[in-house]
């Protein structure tokens, strides 16, 4: 025999679809997507009814405060199943607030259409803001066309610095979609290693609350340190290839000729050293600029003047003039000013020295005094 409720008993709430809209403030389009999407429980049917409780308000109220919260959908639902299944939501709040917290500093900031313009040169391009919509840079605000949310200031702000330097609009946002491939790979990656070595222990079940808490602070600790990472590795790889990439675009924007002779082992004096006739001087076969990885060594005492310092006898370090290819002097000057022409082009070669000596040491191999010749001497891979 089923037991019945007290006669005095109040009668569990119950609702029509549109009884449940109107007391939640949901509409009844909105409250069907939650049933179909699992963030709410199935009514009970009556007949050609449907019937909702008081169990079904509650969950649009707790459903409704979490959008307030800032929780996403897919969030929401993770948490409500937490809460189905006995858990205590405060360390799992806790863990889902660290998650889909900001993973950045930097606040988003508005820009009108008319600032926007002139940021980027004065004029209106119609196709170039389509692009940056398209990509998130700008985001459409509702009842505004002449205003949009900037997600990242920096990023816009890098991008009006490119157009300035001459880079095409078009060009920008396509080495940002090509670059920010490359970087969500990098954190696909960075997920995996932690997921694998760090977080693994949670996921096989449903955490507790010390385990939700723990692995909430595990999260915190750990998320600043994928952005370092790429800020030191981005910086050790810039100051890697710049100078690489620089000595070479420097040698292509040389004539043939002076390419052809910088690769070529000087000969003894009166073939290009400081006695040479006036034209081979002019034509640059003397004493040329090295050619990317290459830094001339010593000469015999006949040969031309020697890049490198030399030691008196008491210690001091002695300079030793050198002529070096007009186009090569006035390409450095353009790019650093005359007063730092001078100190550029030692930094680069005493920089090409040091790396050389590392990379003898890395290798384990002794190192060795320099060729006679620049042509003859080691070759560093420009790859």
């Amino acid at each position: 025999m089923t037991e019945q409720p007290p006669p005095d008993a109040p009668r569990p709430a119950e609702y029509r679809i549109e009884d449940l809209a109107h007391l939640s403030g949901a509409t009844v389009r909105t409250i069907r997507a939650y049933q179909d999407r699992g963030l709410l429980p199935r009514p009970e049917r009556r007949g050609r009814a449907n019937v909702y409780g008081d169990a079904h308000l509650a969950r649009l109220r707790q459903i409704a405060d979490l959008l307030d919260r800032g929780y996403t959908l897919a969030s929401i639902k993770e948490l409500l199943q937490a809460w189905d299944a006995g858990l205590d939501l405060g360390g799992v709040l806790g863990l889902v607030a660290e998650i889909d917290g900001p993973w950045t500093d930097e606040k988003a900031s508005r820009i009108s259409r008319a600032d926007l313009d002139a940021a980027f040169g004065g004029t209106s391009n119609e196709s170039a803001v389509a692009e940056a919509v398209e990509l998130g840079v700008l985001e459409p605000l509702p009842d505004r066309d002449d205003e949009f949310l900037v997600p990242s200031p920096q990023e816009l702000a890098v991008a009006a610095e490119l157009h300035s330097a001459g880079v095409p609009l078009l060009a920008i946002s396509g080495h940002l979609r090509e670059v920010r491939g490359q970087v969500e790979h990098i954190a696909a990656r960075f997920l995996d290693f932690t997921t694998e070595h760090v977080f693994q222990p949670f996921l096989d079940h449903p955490p507790t609350e010390a385990e939700a808490a723990e692995a909430a602070a595990l999260v915190r600790r750990l998320r600043p340190l994928a952005q370092q990472t790429i800020d030191a590795e981005l910086a050790r790889a810039m100051r890697t290839l710049a100078t690489r990439y620089l000595r070479q675009h420097l040698s292509e924007a040389l004539p043939e000729a002076r390419r052809k002779a910088a690769a070529r082992v000087p000969e003894p004096q009166g073939a290009g050293g400081a006695n040479a006739p006036k034209a081979e001087r002019a034509a640059g076969v003397h004493q040329p600029w090295p050619a990317p990885g290459q830094i001339a060594g010593p000469r015999t005492a006949t040969g031309p003047a020697t890049t490198a310092p030399e030691t008196t006898a008491h210690g001091a370090t002695a300079s030793e003039s050198v002529v070096l290819p007009a186009e090569t002097v006035e390409a450095v000057r353009a790019l650093v000013g005359a007063e730092h022409t001078a100190a550029f082009i030692t930094a680069a070669a005493r920089r090409e020295v040091q790396a050389r000596t590392l990379d003898a040491l890395a290798s384990g191999s002794p190192r060795r005094t320099p060729p006679s010749g620049p042509a003859e001497g080691p070759q560093r891979s420009q790859g």
